[in-house]
């Protein structure tokens, strides 16, 4: 347990706001504009709301009445709230793709909070990129940091049958397609998609992030499945709020609390959860700003024998609705924690830890948070998969996949980009059938850029025709939280930057073998040698603006996909005053 910091002390706010010189009458006396008495100025703990608010992201469309609730949780426990809008990267309206503005979010956050009079931060997040971006940037900068997320959607309903966010567009998209659904229907199941504020209610990437930051310990204990327009949604927000102050007493930082054994705990957790795959990079990414040695190895030990034991879509039945009823996140913390799965000493946000929080709280639906004897599947974790067609890895969910396509081996069909695949998935003289393997180049970090979430395409029209539902596909893309099939993502190196799977040609064979972890091209060493040795770049460099930075400095997905130079830069919180 961390030693408390004495109290009180003077804080880094003070630096700005204390005492009567030149330069703190310059920074008090503007924000005294507000209408801020002078006592609020007394050495109080300042507390920056960190809100990704924006009418573009409408997963956090309701972040500015949480952000009221936090407030009135700070002043009741004596703190000073001041709410900051950051940079939201809305995964449903961004382009190319929320990903590639992950990095610029946490950068941004990093520098709003190191150059601003900021005691302690409430990272008031939901959509996909938000919660981790923030938790990078709040890691980099390590002063102490809590999470509160705007929570799921409601469950939604179209014809008597519960319809998933995301997971069912990729459905009944395909349901279209296969001649089993006319477009009008569709269309008039997209009014039961999203029915009222909050984040996607399928185990998606928000949901799957939202219960990383509990189980990384960032977040109050049941944070992660509180429905966003419950009212218990808001009663966490003011509770964020006052714990928020005690932190920056007590001096209890990101660091202290997202150790090895805190990620370790998470990547059980994802396991257990049957979350996004998504959940992989951002880890890995969260956790070199922390300066923690996690790798694609870390996934593949930590969750490949944990069963997968929340029924919720898309690995299961039901949505985030049914999993809050049932008790949530801590009820699954518990479960792991009675495995021996779960570092029970981790701390916490809380200041307690992670066992103190869930110890007795009880599942009040097994049909939704099952017994490990009734798991969905009995090895969730992400499987790491490697071979000559991924020397530095590559990722399968397998909650999420077609067991009888768990070991397959089947004749390459090729997509340059995601603009061929496309131009050519729809025609009916395409040369394809369901034992092939579908493989899509250029969409990783550098190749889309950003690495979209194209890696689940859709099957074409000839073989769902046939009842044909899944098919093995491979690409350096990702895949959204909300989708399903036998898809292996995130190979690397990507093959914008020449890796293996750049040099895949139509009519290789391909091996997928997931119980030995293995991805095979099936061509001889030399072969090999001599296409890579041939190969050249063919996609389109960014000329100017953050596309080009990005493009020059984004890692590999097998190390997060952060900035090369933002990684290890912890610390560092207060810089000088240029008045």
């Amino acid at each position: 347990m961390k030693k408390k910091a004495e109290w009180p002390r003077r804080l880094r706010s003070q630096e700005w706001y204390g005492g009567t010189s030149r330069d703190v009458i310059y920074h008090r006396g503007w924000l005294k504009n507000q209408g801020y008495p002078h006592d609020l100025f007394d050495g109080r703990p300042v507390i920056g709301i960190l809100n990704t608010w924006s009418d573009m992201t409408p997963c956090n469309g309701h972040l500015r009445e949480l952000a009221e609730k936090v407030k009135a949780g700070v002043w009741e426990a004596g703190g000073f709230p001041l709410e900051v809008p950051v940079f939201s990267a809305s995964e449903n309206t961004f382009r190319p793709t929320a990903m590639m503005y992950r990095n610029l979010a946490a950068l941004a956050v990093e520098e709003a909070i190191r150059g601003q009079p900021m005691d302690g931060c409430v990272l008031l997040v939901g959509c996909d990129k938000t919660t981790p971006s923030l938790l990078m940037g709040a890691a980099s900068v390590d002063l102490p940091s809590i999470v509160v997320t705007g929570g799921p959607m409601l469950n939604g309903y179209f014809r008597g049958e519960r319809v998933g966010s995301g997971t069912h567009l990729w459905k009944f998209s395909e349901m279209v397609k296969a001649g089993e659904m006319t477009q009008a229907e569709f269309l008039e199941a997209e009014a039961s998609m999203s029915r009222s504020s909050g984040t996607c209610n399928t185990m998606g990437t928000a949901s799957t992030m939202a219960s990383m930051a509990e189980a990384l310990g960032m977040a109050l204990s049941g944070n992660a499945a509180i429905p966003g327009v419950d009212s218990r949604r808001k009663v966490m927000a003011q509770l964020t709020g006052r714990r928020i102050v005690q932190m920056v007493k007590d001096d209890l930082k990101p660091s202290d609390i997202m150790t090895k054994q805190a990620f370790e705990n998470a990547i059980r957790t994802n396991a257990a959860i049957g979350g996004s795959t998504n959940a992989v990079i951002h880890l890995l990414a969260i956790a070199g700003r922390v300066g923690i040695d996690l790798s694609l190895d870390d996934w593949d030990r930590c969750g490949r024998d944990v069963p997968t034991i929340v029924n919720l879509m898309p690995s299961g039945k039901y949505l985030m609705e049914e999993f809050f009823y049932a008790g949530g996140l801590p009820v699954v913390l518990k479960r792991l924690g009675e495995a021996g799965l779960l570092h029970k000493d981790a701390l916490t946000v809380s200041g307690e830890t992670v066992w103190d929080e869930v110890k007795e709280v009880i599942n009040w639906n097994e049909d939704v948070i099952l017994p490990a004897e009734k798991a969905l599947t009995s090895s969730g974790g992400i499987v790491v998969l490697r071979g000559n067609l991924a020397p530095k890895g590559a990722v399968l969910k397998p909650s999420a996949a077609s067991p009888h396509l768990l070991v397959h081996r089947g004749r390459a069909v090729v997509f340059e980009d995601i603009d061929d695949y496309k131009a050519k998935i729809n025609d009916d003289n395409l040369d394809i059938d369901e034992t092939c393997v579908m493989v899509m180049k250029n969409c990783g970090p550098k190749g889309y850029p950003g690495m979209a979430e194209v890696g689940n395409m859709g099957l074409p029209p000839k073989v769902l025709k046939k009842g044909i539902l899944d098919m093995v596909r491979i690409s350096d893309a990702r895949m959204s939280g909300t989708a399903y099939g036998t898809v292996v993502l995130h190979t690397s190196p990507e093959a914008a930057v020449g890796g293996p799977l750049a040099v895949v040609k139509n009519g290789d064979m391909i091996e997928l073998d997931v119980p030995n972890r293995r991805l095979h091209l099936d061509i001889s060493d030399e072969e090999l040698a001599r296409r890579l040795a041939e190969w050249q770049p063919n996609h389109d460099l960014p000329k100017s603006g953050y596309a080009f930075l990005h493009q020059q400095h984004v890692e590999g997905a097998d190390t997060g996909a952060d900035l090369d130079f933002l990684k290890g830069c912890r610390g560092n919180a207060v810089g000088k005053d240029s008045h």
